[in-house]
């Protein structure tokens, strides 16, 4: 069960959430009988306040209040998809670099946390008054995200959905990407591809590109595509299935890091030797990637600089909340490492 909320003292208790936080903060301003009845819904739910939140919502300097720039420490909400995702963690370290350099303080909250306990961070954010919002990655319930950007100034980081008024989005461009992981592959004489595919529209991006690119190289009756669901596990998962079938592909483009992990296991518990038997491919260049033991071949969609392109996009529309949206784009590279060779046997023209 999630913990209660101060929404849900509220709702026991008959009254507003303000009226609540007035009470939990010693206020004159409650007549006894609405205190009473908020101190008895406390007690019946077992509601424990954010001592760290609420210090901070109070104590906050008013000039830093919806103010950036001389005099004012802009203080920013960010909202992580799932803190598990090593390419996230560059993308933060490179947003909180330039917000640091900047005097602005980040707040960070977990997504998958945050589905878990059924909660609704932004209006946390919101009740603590930030001064911006960058979310990172694909969130679910993109109507929460809508209904907090409509209040504050946002960026969407890392993904390509949802489109918001008014907010910028900083990503990478997957379609390039993936053309560059297809044609290495092709390059290198592999016919037989296969790709693990990811989900929302980054997922959309890169398995539309590794179709066209196929397709452009003839080899559209060879492409296959399995859905994997950005994990180690599915993509492991994905894999068995892909390497388990009686024309096996010589090649796997993974969507990220992860999933390509996953199908390397997979593919040495099948028997079979990376990268003479199968070449690997995945997506992010995270460390997982520069790891020796791994040193897989990947795409590098550069989270660092993904990061402290968001954070200058952010203070730019906090200066001015109703300067035009617009979508930033990195340029992603190849980085070949050493899980990617020729296919076995003489390649097929």
């Amino acid at each position: 069960m999630r913990p209660p909320t101060i929404r849900d003292v509220a709702e026991r208790a008959g009254v507003s959430k303000s009226l609540v936080s007035l009470v939990l903060r010693g206020s004159d301003r409650v007549g006894p009988e609405r205190r009473r009845a908020v101190l008895a819904a406390v007690e019946e739910l077992g509601y424990r306040p954010n001592a760290a939140a609420r210090s901070l919502s109070e104590h906050r300097a008013p000039e830093a209040r919806g103010h950036a720039g001389p005099g004012g420490r802009p203080l920013v909400g960010v909202l992580l998809n799932d803190l598990r995702n090593p390419w996230f963690v560059e993308l933060l370290d490179g947003l909180n670099s330039l917000l640091d350099a900047r005097g602005a303080h980040m707040l960070l909250a977990d997504g998958h946390l945050n589905r878990r306990l059924g909660e609704d961070l932004t209006r946390t954010f919101t009740d603590l008054r930030v001064d911006g919002l960058v979310a990172v990655g694909t969130l679910p319930g993109p109507q929460m995200l809508r209904t907090a950007a409509a209040r504050l100034p946002t960026v969407v980081a890392g993904a390509r959905e949802p489109v918001l008024p008014r907010a910028d989005i900083v990503a990478n461009d997957d379609e390039y990407g993936a053309r560059l992981a297809a044609e290495h592959l092709i390059g290198l004489g592999h016919r037989r591809i296969a790709h693990i595919a990811g989900v929302g529209t980054v997922g959309e991006l890169r398995r539309r590109s590794f179709e066209t690119v196929m397709r452009e190289h003839g080899l559209a009756g060879s492409a296959v595509v399995e859905r994997g669901d950005l994990t180690e596990e599915g993509g492991y998962r994905a894999a068995v299935r892909l390497l388990s079938a009686p024309e096996r592909p010589t090649a796997v483009f993974a969507f990220n890091d992860i999933a390509c992990v996953g199908a390397l296991t997979a593919a040495e518990e099948l028997g079979l030797r990376v990268p003479r038997d199968l070449s690997l491919v995945g997506y992010d260049n995270t460390y997982l990637a520069r790891l020796r033991h791994l040193w897989l071949t990947t795409v590098d969609s550069a989270g660092h600089d993904v990061g402290r392109r968001a954070a200058q996009c952010l203070l730019d529309r906090i200066a001015d909340p109703a300067r035009p949206a617009r979508t930033v784009l990195g340029t992603p590279s190849l980085e070949v490492r050493g899980t990617t060779a020729p296919p076995p046997g003489p390649a097929v023209s």
